[in-house]
């Protein structure tokens, strides 16, 4: 841990290097190749990147366990961990960037002071040697006061870039690695804290930030790839990167588990495990539905369908890297990790087919467009979609208006609807000149309940038992829909019906898992 902060600097000059470059990514390929290989020849075990969430990493005794589960896990495999900003800590700096912006300079006093207290707390707790102490503590020094300034430079500017708000949001990630590392070393694991910055490559979107694979290799097999060979555990931070200039950038709220795939892949991982704190993905969420139970295996078809359509514990962007690579995707219990959890892969438990599961999301708007007689559903979705896209709004879900008319229905967060409308007012008009001639009406408060799995959301029968069943516990259906993967069914109710459709429609699936003898799957858990 010494080594790690002292020569941190030194690391820091990878950020100056050129990006890969077409004509030389073969070569760049070819030298990363070779690095993977001597890890392999070296040190045969299987590599597990072990990525923990911020209820994980929250306090000293959460981060003891991360502590425990990766001392066992290095007995028989290579581990980089990947770690969360504490819990709550990056809603507290958004706050005092926003609180900056807004020339509040007390609370953001208030928020730092309060932030490093936190940070001290665990790692005197966790830290027992003198050295390592005082090392982790400058560093934490360092983190509050480079905060501090950030923000004293919004204030002064009363101007909150996208740039600054990367900054200031990315130092929960880099506060909690440099403890996590010298929590491990403390118990004898070898580890080095790395900033993401060193080795994420990402394009200069803050905020929003994706990275570019490629150079993401290049940076992962010259730095990870010796201390791999060494049997040093790397502790990376999440959430953040940046730019082939250096300049910070972050990928999303709630994209740690984003960047655990990336690492994973970039290294050529033989697993991703996702730490957090439910028992693997579930059939529905606990709170709402008490007899959901966890499932040993999915495929990563189902599990994307989940996460866009508004499930907790993946982030919508999480599976990309690992789809593409087919390195296995587990989700475990940091506090119950005798638990097996739930393994996501390419065909899941059963060639893909009959896994089924239930979400849901909610604070959103239906808006519905109708025209006159010759305009028909598929020209007025189309225009709609587009006049939506031009916004930018995200539509959430385009449904099937439950009437014999011809309308197009598309779903939208509550915040957008009002522009959304005005927006689709202004382009029926522009094109017919009578305004009147159609009407955009909006439903607000309305959520959507989505049934997931190959089979039998496929089958209109089971869409139409579905609606029956919903219909009969007096249930307003306002729209549904199949997904374009054809593994979903997506279905619109006024909010204050959410809950009673959800337990509708999991009494569903449990008949059909009975009928059937197949598995349920559904997805819910921890957020940043």
């Amino acid at each position: 841990m010494t080594d790690s902060l002292q020569n941190s600097a030194k690391r820091n000059k990878l950020q100056s290097k050129p990006n890969v470059v077409a004509g030389n990514a073969a070569n760049h390929s070819s030298r990363t190749r070779h690095a993977q290989d001597q890890v392999h020849a070296n040190n045969p075990k299987k590599l597990q990147v072990m990525k923990f969430g911020g209820t994980s990493v929250g306090d000293a005794s959460c981060m003891a366990k991360v502590v425990e589960i990766v001392r066992a896990t290095i007995q028989d495999s290579n581990v980089v961990v990947v770690v969360s900003a504490m819990s709550g800590v990056t809603n507290k700096l958004v706050e005092a960037a926003t609180q900056s912006e807004a020339g509040n300079s007390q609370k953001v006093a208030t928020i730092f002071k309060e932030l490093s207290l936190r940070h001290e707390t665990a790692a005197s707790t966790l830290i027992q040697s003198e050295e390592r102490h005082k090392l982790v503590a400058n560093k934490i020094h360092a983190l509050i006061k480079e905060g501090e300034r950030h923000c004293q430079d919004v204030l002064t500017r009363r101007e909150l870039t996208l740039r600054a708000r990367d900054a200031i949001s990315g130092l929960g990630e880099r506060l909690s690695a440099p403890i996590v590392a010298a929590a491990l070393a403390e118990k004898g694991v070898a580890s080095e804290a790395i900033e993401a910055t060193e080795i994420v490559v990402t394009d200069s979107c803050h905020g929003a930030a994706e990275p570019d694979m490629e150079a993401t290799r290049e940076r992962c097999a010259a730095l990870l790839h010796p201390l791999l060979l060494h049997g040093v555990v790397a502790v990376i931070t999440g959430f953040i990167g940046a730019t082939v200039d250096g300049v910070p950038t972050t990928l999303g709220r709630n994209s740690s588990d984003y960047s655990g795939t990336i690492v994973g892949t970039a290294l050529d991982a033989d697993e991703v495990t996702l730490w957090t704190d439910v028992d693997g993905i579930l059939t529905a969420d606990p709170r709402l539905i008490p007899q959901a139970r966890s499932i040993p295996e999915m495929s990563y078809h189902e599990a994307s369908q989940l996460a866009d359509m508004g499930a907790k514990v993946l982030h919508s962007k999480t599976l990309h890297p690992v789809m593409q690579s087919g390195i296995p995707l587990l989700i475990r219990n940091t506090f119950a990790p005798d638990r097996s959890g739930t393994k996501i892969t390419l065909i899941g438990s059963s060639g893909g087919t009959g896994l089924k599961a239930v979400t849901t999301a909610s604070d959103l708007g239906l808006i519905t467009v109708r025209g006159p007689v010759d305009l028909k559903a598929p020209e007025l979705l189309r225009r709609t979609l587009l006049a939506a896209s031009n916004l930018p709004v995200d539509v959430r879900l385009a449904t099937k208006p439950i009437s014999p008319h011809d309308e197009a229905c598309i779903v939208v967060s509550s915040a957008a609807a009002e522009r959304t409308i005005d927006a689709l007012r202004r382009e029926f008009a522009n094109d017919s000149g009578e305004a009147s001639e159609v009407h955009v009406t909006l439903t607000p408060k309305v959520a959507i309940v989505t049934i997931v799995g190959e089979e039998p959301c496929s089958s209109d029968r089971f869409a139409d038992q579905c609606l029956a069943t919903l219909t009969q516990e007096n249930v307003t259906v306002l729209g549904l829909t199949t997904g374009s993967s054809a593994c979903s069914i997506s279905f619109v109710m006024l909010q204050d019906q959410m809950k009673p459709s959800l337990a509708v429609l999991h009494r569903q699936l449990e008949r059909e898992i009975t009928q059937g003898n197949q598995i349920p799957v559904g997805i819910f858990g921890e957020g940043r």
